[in-house]
């Protein structure tokens, strides 16, 4: 028979009565100085942390990644560093617009963020479940977000807001197009793929760079959910994600996915017709073809949600030598927006956190701060300094120079080009017949209560994609396509 443990206060003294505040007499008012519950009270006001802006609800998973292929000639970092290495992942997947109790079932993206355990630091990978966006200068994404939120008059979400945007925004209409698709709503987190979505880059022993995307394929297939059947689902399980994706853990029925990469030399980068760095268009698979690069498998549920997967927190700018960022605008504003988030959200601290921690030494000169518990060293926290013992910088991980174009600062318009239909075209031509009329009636149905202005304009958009896009749309509509051509 195990040892009964013994009720304690915070700072670990015995409790002698759990049930009875203290009181002045049996009908008396309680008193200030019960610390057990002040202390009860005040916690349970702060067991909440701000939920995020974005990706709000989510579900994780630990695992394992596996390189399969050779990379050490596209980069020297240590998770690459042989075939055959494994390294410990954290994976948060997640809905993006609602709040923490909003249902699985939602059209939205899906986050899709992992975290490698590194032996030289942890390296994030925020992502979702497509690989393009709905925008490409991150100013425009609180615009974007605030309309994807809750009205601020009448608290409720509103077409009005999403559309109007979009139909002012033409570069959002590939990820529309992919949002109203049949993969708007995946049938849970193991049967969708994840995206690196920016461009990100690779560097070898060498110090040759290249521009690389991420691809992560699932393994067991996709699944998607039909809208009627969505929302039966919503009645019935909302959470119907995170169920899925813990009762398959549980089961041993360990979900998995295949890495690959695109590769694209600065050369080639140079000299593409496209930017390569703008997050609303996808790499052609016929010119730049996937690389295998290993295989992540995730097999152990978290203990406490809330410690896991609630305080885990992810950003692009967590990265390892031999791996980097890109001129990606939009990857640009993430870098400081993702950390700044945790940093607000749970703390200046939040990297000493468990789940946050580097499964590797850390050295540096940040000190104090809310909830700091652990120093590396007691060394000066100035640099530079001539203590033998502190850290030091190691000039061998620098990045090659990266050359950039020239040119007067100014606010240029980020809609450089006017080729916002092409890649749409392309897939809303890869569709079969019945999923082409899928996407119609999703986009129909979210578009009815829309006013008529932003009804043609945005139709107007679709037009250009394709006319059987638009005049599909507006037939349902009741719009005469005449004033969409």
């Amino acid at each position: 028979m195990s040892e009964k443990k013994t009720l304690t206060t915070a700072n670990g003294a015995p409790i002698a009565d759990d049930q009875n505040s203290r009181t002045a007499g049996p009908r008396g008012p309680v008193l200030l100085d019960d610390y057990q519950l002040v202390e009860k009270l005040a916690h349970f006001n702060r067991e909440n942390i701000p939920e995020r802006r974005v990706h709000a609800k989510g579900s994780g998973a630990h695992g394992t990644f596996t390189v399969t292929k050779d990379m050490t000639p596209y980069s020297y970092a240590n998770v690459f560093s042989q075939v055959g290495k494994k390294t410990p992942v954290f994976v948060r997947f997640s809905t993006v617009g609602g709040e923490r109790g909003s249902s699985d079932t939602a059209r939205d993206p899906r986050g899709f963020a992992v975290k490698f355990y590194t032996e030289q630091g942890n390296w994030d990978i925020v992502g979702n479940n497509t690989p393009v966006f709905f925008i490409r200068d991150p100013l425009k994404f609180p615009d974007f977000i605030h309309t994807q939120k809750r009205d601020p008059k009448t608290n409720l979400k509103d077409p009005q807001m999403m559309w109007d945007f979009w139909s002012l925004s033409p570069e959002s209409l590939h990820q529309v197009t992919i949002l109203f698709s049949d993969r708007g709503i995946p049938a849970g987190f193991r049967h969708m793929h994840g995206f690196g979505s920016h461009t990100y880059s690779l560097i070898n022993k060498d110090g040759v760079r290249v521009w690389v995307k991420w691809h992560f394929k699932t393994e067991q297939g996709i699944k998607n959910i039909l809208p009627k059947d969505a929302a039966m689902l919503d009645g019935s399980n909302p959470d119907s994600s995170q169920e899925d994706l813990f009762k398959a853990i549980e089961r041993g029925d360990f979900p998995k996915w295949r890495l690959y990469m695109q590769v694209m030399t600065e050369d080639q980068a140079k000299n593409y017709h496209e930017n390569p760095f703008d997050v609303t268009k996808v790499w052609p698979h016929k010119e730049f073809p996937l690389i295998e690069v290993g295989e992540m498998e995730l097999n152990r549920n978290p203990e406490n949600y809330f410690a896991e997967v609630e305080q885990a927190a992810f950003a692009p700018s967590n990265i390892v030598p031999g791996v980097n960022l890109s001129p990606d605008r939009m990857l640009q504003g993430r870098v400081f927006a993702y950390a700044d988030a945790q940093r607000y959200r749970i703390g200046t601290n939040y990297q000493q956190l468990p789940i946050n921690a580097p499964q590797c030494p850390v050295h540096n000169y940040q000190r104090d701060g809310a909830m700091r518990y652990h120093y590396s060293d007691s060394v000066p926290n100035y640099d530079p300094n001539s203590v033998d013992s502190a850290s030091k910088q190691q000039p061998q991980y620098a990045e090659p120079p990266l050359t950039v174009a020239e040119g007067p600062i100014d606010r240029y318009d980020h809609r450089l080009d006017d080729d916002y239909y092409s890649q749409p075209r392309a897939l809303f031509l890869l569709m079969s017949p019945e999923q082409q009329q899928l996407l119609i009636d999703n986009i129909a149905g979210s578009m009815k209560t829309v006013t008529r202005d932003v009804q043609i304009r945005q139709l107007k958009q679709f037009y250009k994609v394709h006319a059987n896009y638009g005049e599909g749309i507006a037939k349902i509509l009741g719009i005469d396509s005449q004033l969409i051509k």
